[in-house]
């Protein structure tokens, strides 16, 4: 009895791919059934292996769009008019490749033939339409393509009026037989001189089973490069669960449909490359999933709602960014409305923007822009820079598209937006890549009219500060694309959900990132280390000092000390070598990157770098990076000065062989893509989306280096695991926001700001009329100058009572300024209030009561020793694989806390400062014993032993010879013997028992038992 079962074998999956292109099967053409779907089934009898042409259908194509053309050949040429073409072809796709010929088509003689016709517009007449219906897509199974080995065969090919577009080897999962190992194995094993597998005659070549896709775009043997073409899965690799039939039915019924491909032909494939180079050279890029997807989704949603709304596109590095923002751009200034309903629609052929202004820090994105526009566009020259709102103005006269500006000149921008309210915009906000700080920070707040900042802005600070009172204009859509979205970030561009939570508008995850290995896992090889330090007393009082702020001030003390700076430096130039240099890590280009917490720390390191390279004979250079001037030790440095060249040099001088180590402070710390770099060595706080940004420049993945997650390794001396993770948590798979702002926190600080008698009204709103009208500096002074006066020397306020008034007034600004462009309403006098205070906190002097006595702290101390343990080896830091929700600001107003400050007497401070770092250690019996024969032999092996302990007749000198000779052999083993060494600082009678024993065991030959 025969039962039927399921066809479970590759070739079930060929027939569903090709049943689902054309509606039948080529098994079932025999019975006379015909396709029915959009694609024909083509015959590999027909297919010319030396030319890669499906000629029967090439010709039918011909024959039946461009006939007239085709009989002026045939009447000049009788004999050899198939010859004539087929050799002007066969030269031109060699020379240009294919994507060449579809988009300009094939001269012969005074002959232009189309070889693909585009997708029509909205705009479009019915010619156009009709031109594109007779485009003729097919299919082909088992393609012998070979002229070598005839038996040969690709799986599948896709074709274009004959012209082959994809080629496709197919796996089955259930035969154990996938497409991420035997697919790729298969496509790296073949022949790519052949014909139809040589570089550019298709435009990708992609592997698939029933679970997952692969593409590459250029076969080379073993090393091709294959990339995921995978939708995700639970914010990771891979594809969902179909229900209704495999996982991978999307590239068949979606992405192959006649209307997605020529739609990727159109506005996605580029040929990378200078116009000179041979096709060899060029680079060919097909989109990934995630690139595809965002764009068509951007486009749908705004064809569909109109102007005026905002989306956040969270994907990670390695996401490709770079084109998918030039995707997006090119493609927006031709979307037009699906209905004359929606807000901005002025005609249902009239494209929806007028212009789309691109807002980035990357001067490489520029040209990328003009280049990748260049090949889609046929309108030539539609790109250009704006730095003013005059320039937009001009931009758009002049028939610009697209305007490219720089996150510090948004503001100006912003402006010529509001100002040319006729007129709709697109605005994508490339927000995460500045890789500058110091001068061009400073620049950016005199822009935006700042003053002093405590805290450092980053670039959706920036932007979203450039928005503040400006709200979302209804003649403009906002796109911005970030890795890290803060929650303010998030309440501005998210997407509002039913629940009020908000959520990106896509996403591509820094965890799918990592498991598709376009980005390497920088957590997966964490050490961190541990300070030990010591602090004596320098003077014989014994004052009070506030306990929390002087435990901190101690701890930076001690940090910023040349010999703590030394120590460290030392670690990290002996791990580089050991690590990085001597184990000729990425075939021996590795890099390395010290990060410290500020400009001096960062000249002081480097000298300190320095220093170990001389004394190790140069084995490479450093280099250090900070921005603007810096006195230390009464030298001011710079770092074109330090480097020996222009600053602007830096970033192209570091990625020469001789340069492998990079100090740096923030500069270089975002938007610094170096995919040597595969060492960190950390000296700073970090947190939030610095940490992330900080470390992920080490995750560039870089095939031809063989950088692999292994090689990256991170030495952190400042921050725990546990601290690591909290910051990379909220950004490893889907950020969302739990609540919207409560922005009612701004009047009970306006309550508190207006009772404290610093200000009258009248005098916020006489300055606020005089500063929107725009008159003199010379005429807004005396009104903050008054209330700066009546702060600093008139009203009865105690210093404690000062303080509170300037930090809630620091406060008001900070929180407003992040509101101001998300809520819902507007309030005046809060509008009004944040710019009198913008510019009169700056005015407000105060003085710390404790700061003079914190001061004289460090006076009176001294630090003894320092020592460094290493915590932990090689961690691998987890990440949380769930949604992550951050919280609005919401924040409580605080004031100052002197009235809580304890103080205690400063022997107790240092003795709880040393308890904390510097607890006890313990050591076997024999681990003791062993150490002591190691110490005795240091002893005796010392310069000065000889000649200033063991031939020294005088007592008293010889003692204190053995003294600074013990100090030094116990500071130069500390990294070994920290145990010992810790307890040999803190204990002093232990200190004298061991000097004794030493002492003891020199002098009669032998070490005690």
């Amino acid at each position: 009895m025969n039962i039927a079962v399921s066809n479970t074998k590759e070739i079930a999956l060929e027939q569903a791919i090709e049943r689902g292109l054309a509606g039948a099967i080529s098994e079932e053409l025999a019975e006379g059934a015909g396709p029915t779907g959009p694609f024909r089934i083509g015959r590999p009898a027909d297919f010319d292996a030396t030319r890669a042409l499906d000629t029967a259908l090439f010709w039918e194509f011909l024959e039946t769009t461009q006939g007239k053309a085709l009989e002026r050949l045939k009447t000049r040429n009788p004999t050899d008019w198939q010859a004539k073409i087929l050799g002007q072809f066969d030269k031109l796709i060699k020379r240009k490749g294919l994507l060449h010929i579809l988009k300009k088509g094939l001269p012969v003689d005074d002959a232009q033939f189309t070889l693909m016709y585009p997708a029509p517009l909205a705009s479009s007449a019915q010619k156009v339409h009709d031109n594109f219906a007779a485009n003729i897509w097919s299919v082909m199974r088992q393609v012998h393509h070979s002229l070598s080995n005839p038996n040969e065969s690709v799986d599948m090919v896709l074709f274009l009026n004959g012209l082959p577009i994809i080629t496709l080897e197919l796996k089955n999962a259930w035969t154990h037989q996938t497409a991420r190992y035997h697919g790729q194995k298969q496509y790296r094993e073949r022949d790519a001189s052949q014909p139809l597998l040589s570089f550019g005659r298709v435009l990708v070549h992609m592997t698939a089973d029933t679970d997952e896709v692969w593409m590459a775009t250029k076969l080379a043997g073993g090393s091709t490069f294959f990339l995921p073409f995978n939708k995700g899965h639970n914010e990771g690799a891979g594809n969902p669960p179909n229900p209704n039939g495999h996982k991978t039915a999307y590239l068949w019924e979606e992405v192959f449909q006649p209307q997605s491909l020529s739609g990727i032909i159109q506005h996605f494939v580029l040929l990378e490359g200078k116009s000179t180079d041979p096709l060899a050279k060029k680079t060919l890029i097909f989109p990934r999933y995630h690139q595809l997807d965002v764009v068509r989704q951007l486009l749908t949603h705004t064809a569909g709602q109109g102007v005026g709304h905002s989306y956040l596109i969270q994907h990670s590095a390695g996401s490709g960014k770079s084109n998918s923002i030039t995707w997006t751009a090119y493609q927006l200034i031709e979307t037009y409305p699906d209905s004359m309903d929606l807000p901005g629609a002025r005609a249902l052929d009239a494209p929806l923007f007028d212009s789309v202004i691109v807002v980035t820090d990357r001067r490489l994105l520029d040209k990328q822009l003009r280049d990748n526009i260049r090949d889609f566009s046929e309108v030539k020259n539609i790109v250009a820079p704006a730095m003013r709102s005059a320039d937009l103005k001009a931009a758009l006269e002049n028939g610009k598209k697209i305007i490219i500006t720089t996150i510090q000149k948004f503001p100006f921008i912003i402006d010529g937006i509001a100002d040319l309210s006729d007129k709709r915009f697109a605005v994508i906000i490339d927000e995460a890549h500045s890789g500058q700080s110091g001068l061009a920070h400073d620049k950016m707040n005199q822009a935006m009219g700042g003053g002093e900042d405590p805290d450092e802005e980053d670039n959706q600070d920036k932007i979203l500060k450039a928005m503040r009172a400006r709200k979302m204009r209804g003649n403009a859509s906002y796109f911005a694309f970030t890795a890290t979205p803060k929650n303010t970030t998030l309440e501005k561009f998210g997407t509002q959900l039913e629940d009020g939570r908000f959520k990106p508008f896509h996403l591509y995850s820094m965890k799918q990132a990592i498991e598709e290995g376009f980005i390497l896992d920088v957590l997966a090889n964490y050490t961190t280390y541990k300070g030990y330090y010591e602090i004596q007393k320098s003077i014989e009082d014994n004052p009070l000092f506030d306990t929390v702020k002087a435990q901190k001030k101690l701890r930076s003390y001690v940090e910023r000390s040349q010999q703590t700076i030394n120590t460290k430096a030392e670690i990290m130039v002996d791990d580089f070598i050991d690590n990085v240099v001597n184990t000729k890590k990425l075939r021996g280009k590795g890099k390395g990157m010290i990060v410290t917490q500020n400009i001096e720390m960062a000249i002081r390191y480097y000298n300190a770098v320095q220093a170990e390279l001389e004394k190790r004979g140069k084995p490479f250079k450093a280099l250090i990076a900070f921005s603007g001037e810096k006195e230390v030790d009464g030298i001011k440095r710079t770092e074109a000065e330090m480097n020996g060249f222009a600053e602007d040099k830096t970033r192209s001088e570091f990625d020469k062989d001789e340069y492998r180590l990079l100090v740096v402070a923030n500069k270089y710390l975002t938007g610094f893509d170096q995919p040597k770099l595969c060492a960190m060595y950390v000296d700073k706080k970090l947190q939030s989306v610095l940490a992330v940004q900080a470390l992920s420049r080490l995750n560039r993945s870089s095939p031809k280096l063989g950088k692999r997650t292994e090689d990256l390794f991170v030495l952190d001396f400042f921050n725990e695991t546990e601290d690591i993770k909290a910051a990379f948590d909220p950004f490893f798979t889907v950020t969302s926001l739990s609540e919207a702002t409560d922005v009612n926190v701004l009047h009970e600080l306006k309550g508190t700001l207006d009772d404290a008698g610093v200000y009258e009204w009248a005098e916020v709103e006489e300055f606020c009329t005089r500063f929107f009208e725009g008159e003199d500096s010379q005429k807004l002074s005396p009104l903050i100058d008054t209330a700066a006066a009546r702060f600093n020397d008139e009203l009865d306020l105690v210093d404690e009572a000062k303080i509170d008034f300037k930090v809630k007034a620091k406060q008001f600004v900070k929180i407003y300024g992040q509101m101001a462009s998300i809520m819902p309403f507007e309030v005046l006098d809060w509008e009004k209030l944040f710019w009198f205070l913008k510019f009169l906190v700056p005015k407000l002097k105060i003085q710390d009561p404790n700061q003079d006595a914190l001061d004289e702290l460090l006076e009176a101390v001294d630090l003894s020793s320092y020592g460094l343990e290493r915590t932990k080896l090689n961690q691998s830091i987890e990440l949380d694989s769930g949604e992550a929700e951050l919280d609005p600001p919401n924040p409580n107003p605080r004031g100052y806390r002197g009235e809580d400050a304890q103080e205690d007497p400063l022997e107790e401070i240092i003795r709880s400062f040393n308890e904390r770092w510097f607890q006890g250690w313990s050591a076997t019996p024999e681990e003791q014993r062993v150490k002591f024969l190691n110490i005795v032999e240091s002893v005796q092996a010392h310069p000065d032993f000889e000649e200033k302990f063991s031939e020294n007749p005088d007592p008293y000198s010889r003692d204190l010879a053995f003294d600074k000779i013990m100090k030094d052999v116990m500071l130069r083993r500390r990294k070994e013997e920290l145990e010992l060494y810790k307890l040999h600082a803190q204990d002093q009678a232990f200190k004298s028992s061991l000097y004794q024993s030493i002492k003891d065991a020199i002098d009669k030959g032998r070490p005690p038992t």
